[in-house]
């Protein structure tokens, strides 16, 4: 790593969505000014998603990527892919620290790692990431509420965020980039907010870590413009970031908090909500192979599959009073669907507005990653064709009070208001909900909006509306990977802030 090169050091990094915006910034050099130095993540699955993606990069600059392309083909397997250029794999598997790694447990392995790039490094240096979020999300504190023993005190996860302290004390970044969910906003121990103490100590890292040499840093927003660079006021700003509002297909809100270290006097840029269009699910996500759903608790095939979906539309046909028409062409299938497909036969039916074909298309890539669905239940599936219908033809997506009693769950809470969503489809014409690891539980939220393929989301689906590039492979069984997926930041969304950094950093080292 050379010395004008920028380190970034990525904390709770996921599948590595927030690192891979950061990654492939490219400057007006046609350069790659940012480099991972470190990712730090626990889970073993996404650590794999990491590993080979950094393997990936490190092959493209070195512009060997022929063996990458044969693994995604199935050609080559992984251990195959590595072997066959051990000094690239070696180098991926040191960015990743070779092997997952929790902060709170792995602390003398992961922060002597810290100190020995932080170092040996000249240049700029940043760090990334976001602590998990189920303390802080609203569903999460839902789920607490419910639990009579659960004491929000005693949660180590409300100050996971702790970690990234001590990691910012050792490394003494330029700047910062930290990402967590909405809820963190009203999250609240021993009755008090939690935000305003995590602002407090971002500010003031050495008040808490106890290191005098640890220096302090300004929070800024990036949707809210602050003209003073000596004296931001952090707890008055908005730090609400709407992806919806930057071009990114899904209306996923989030917490992103920007620090600059007190000697750096620039004030970074906010993100631009002019520049890209709004961008729909069809838009997406359409181009993407057609599929059918599997059958579950019963064999499967396409014509038992078929037979299914024909004989819920009939049964939809003859609801009455239903706030929907239903014509059974509709809803009659597509002819022999599959249930996974890696042939993308129709590309030009592709309708990413620019910037994201540019993000997220691949002219090497010749085939679909990811794009498997899952099995559902036939009553789901009536659900499903029904979600579908009324969502192409009312615009919305059907709360439980729209459901025909016919077509209702066996649960006693379904009417109380607290499953009012239990069945969401997909707008076509509109960004998507939010991308969730809840994604990996059923699939109810995310019903496609097509009624003739009558299925959940697929994997490669959610990355697309998350906007991760196509050749970004997700390892793990597909359970796994929707999980990764629903927990990233959206890489689109960090390229945009990404480049807010390299230009304060411009501004302040002048010698990019």
């Amino acid at each position: 790593m050379k010395d004008n090169d920028i380190l970034v050091i990525d904390l709770f990094s996921g599948p590595g969505g927030l690192g891979e915006g950061f990654a492939s910034y490219i400057d007006d050099n046609k350069k790659y000014p940012f480099k991972i130095g470190m990712s730090v993540e626990k889970d073993p699955h996404a650590h794999l998603t990491l590993t080979t993606r950094a393997f990936y990069r490190l092959a493209k600059q070195y512009g060997c990527l022929d063996n990458y392309y044969q693994y995604l083909n199935s050609k080559i397997s992984r251990d195959d892919l590595f072997k066959s250029h051990k000094e690239i794999y070696e180098l991926a598997s040191q960015e990743t620290l070779k092997g997952p790694s929790e902060l709170g447990k792995d602390n003398e392995h992961i922060h002597a790692r810290v100190k020995e790039l932080t170092e040996n490094h000249a240049g700029p240096k940043i760090l990334i990431g976001g602590p998990p979020c189920q303390a802080y999300s609203l569903a999460g504190r839902s789920r607490n509420a419910g639990n009579k023993n659960y004491v929000a005190e005693e949660d180590h996860r409300h100050f996971l965020y702790k970690e990234y302290l001590k990691v910012l004390s050792i490394a003494k970044p330029d700047v910062f980039v930290m990402e967590n969910v909405r809820g963190i906003l009203t999250a609240k121990v021993n009755n008090q907010l939690i935000f305003p103490q995590i602002l407090n100590d971002l500010q003031n890292p050495s008040k808490i870590m106890g290191s005098e040499a640890c220096p302090s840093y300004r929070i800024y927003s990036l949707v809210e413009k602050t003209d003073d660079a000596d004296s931001p006021t952090p707890d008055k700003l908005n730090y609400l970031i709407k992806s919806e509002e930057f071009g990114i297909p899904q209306a996923r809100h989030r917490v992103i908090l920007i620090g600059v270290r007190v000697d750096i006097k620039q004030i970074p840029d906010i993100l631009d909500k002019k520049i890209y269009p709004k961008v729909t699910v069809k838009e997406a996500i359409d181009d993407l192979p057609k599929l059918r759903s599997g059958l579950s608790k019963q064999a499967d095939s396409y014509v038992a599959w078929q037979q299914v979906v024909s004989k819920n539309a009939e049964k939809l046909s003859e609801l009455k009073n239903i706030g929907i028409d239903v014509n059974q062409k509709d809803l009659q299938p597509y002819k022999d669907l599959k249930r996974k497909e890696t042939v993308h036969k129709d590309k030009s039916s592709n309708q990413l507005p620019d910037h994201l074909k540019k993000w997220i298309l691949d002219p090497e890539l010749k085939l679909v990653l990811n794009h498997e669905t899952r099995g559902h239940m036939e009553s789901d599936l009536l659900r499903y064709s029904f979600c579908a219908l009324h969502g192409e033809q009312r615009g919305f997506s059907p709360k439980a009070e729209n459901f025909p009693a016919e077509l209702a769950p066996q649960h006693q809470n379904w009417n109380s208001g607290s499953y009012n969503d239990r069945f969401r489809v997909q707008i076509a014409e509109k960004e998507a909900t939010t991308i969730t690891s809840h994604i990996s539980k059923d699939g109810h939220y995310f019903i496609h909006y097509d009624p003739k393929q009558c299925r959940s989301l697929t994997v490669r689906e959610a990355a697309r509306l998350q906007t991760f590039p196509d050749n970004y492979i997700f390892e793990g069984n597909r359970t796994n990977q929707y999980t990764q997926v629903g927990n990233a930041v959206p890489p689109f969304l960090a390229h945009q802030i990404s480049e807010i950094v390299f230009s304060l950093l411009k501004k302040h080292y002048h010698n990019f």
